[in-house]
């Protein structure tokens, strides 16, 4: 086990840094950098003034020579300095991350919630009236397309029925509580709890019906098992394994934001943040949270590993 993370850790810092080496790159490539972008909304500024600030800030140098200059900062701690908010990069991740990990978090775990028993309950009867139900409400959401369908939430609640906001977060500053504010996550976390739940439960079904097929399970019944002991005992944690490959590859979007929703009800999350940072070309900010949805889903594998030889005991790591 021990060998198995020291490999994870080596692999994971690998990725890291060719993940770093890429972005940086392709936001280099862009056209324009920050100092043009400068000029162009300062005429008082002349190309000798942009020449000197290029080489002041080391934008004249080539973009491996300055990637190694901020990956030296990086590794002691120091991410940069965030040009479009004028501002320290972890000063600005910060609350765009909690934001998003409150949104993501909520919608992630009441999708798992109702996913999982909803794709158990169908498999254990395959094309029933209740199975074929799920199946189109599955169909349905993985079908819509997630603008749509956050315009229509905003249209029949906020704007017809006037009981929900249409966007925004509530601040505390505007005489609100922490409670007080939960109302404002109804419509975005509904929205992304329909359009992700679809996904799972076919998955979840998929793979209960699989693991209900096995000889073992045939065996459980036959020595007078009761069908619910042999779904959660036998047939469940068989069918969990490839489902947590899905959950796990599904954690990086708790950091890196929903861009879409984010947008359409005017959430500060990550999502909208790495938007805006790679236009303005804010190398360091666009950098941070771009690596840090990286290092979530590395993570998130790792754990992926370890719960596969918690759900079956065959499975070691040496």
């Amino acid at each position: 086990m021990t060998a198995l993370l020291l490999g994870r850790l080596w692999q994971g810092a690998l990725v890291l840094g060719i993940m770093s080496v890429a972005v940086y790159a392709l936001i280099g490539l862009m056209p324009g950098d920050p100092i043009d972008l400068m000029v162009s909304s300062d005429p008082d500024l002349t190309p000798e003034d942009a020449e000197r600030l290029k080489a002041l800030f080391g934008l004249d140098r080539p973009v491996l020579e300055r990637w190694w200059a901020w990956a030296g900062h990086a590794v002691r701690g120091d991410l940069g300095y965030s040009r479009l908010y004028a501002a320290p990069v972890l000063e600005v991740l910060g609350p765009a991350l909690a934001n998003t990990l409150v949104l993501l978090g909520t919608s992630f775990v009441l999708t798992l919630a109702i996913a999982l028993p909803a794709g158990t309950l169908a498999a254990m009867k395959p094309f029933s009236w209740y199975d074929r139900l799920v199946n189109f409400a599955a169909l349905a959401g993985v079908s819509m397309p997630v603008f749509w369908l956050a315009l229509l939430l905003i249209v029949v609640f906020a704007v017809g029925l006037g009981v929900l906001p249409a966007g925004g977060t509530g601040e505390v500053a505007a005489g609100r509580s922490g409670f007080g504010r939960l109302h404002f996550l109804v419509l975005p976390v509904a929205t992304l709890v329909f359009a992700s739940v679809g996904g799972h439960l076919r998955f979840m079904r998929a793979a209960v019906i699989e693991a209900l097929a096995q000889h073992h399970i045939r065996t459980a019944y036959a020595k007078g098992a009761g069908t619910a002991r042999v779904v959660l005992a036998h047939a469940l944690r068989n069918a969990m394994i490839p489902v947590t490959t899905v959950i796990a590859l599904d954690m990086g979007t708790l950091v890196s934001g929903a861009l879409v929703v984010e947008a359409v009800f005017a959430w500060p999350g990550t999502g909208k943040l790495i938007y805006d940072a790679i236009l303005g070309n804010d190398f360091n900010l666009a950098l941070a949270a771009l690596l840090l949805a990286t290092a979530v889903t590395l993570l998130a594998s790792l754990l992926a590993d370890l719960a596969y030889a918690w759900l079956d005991p065959r499975v070691t790591y040496r």
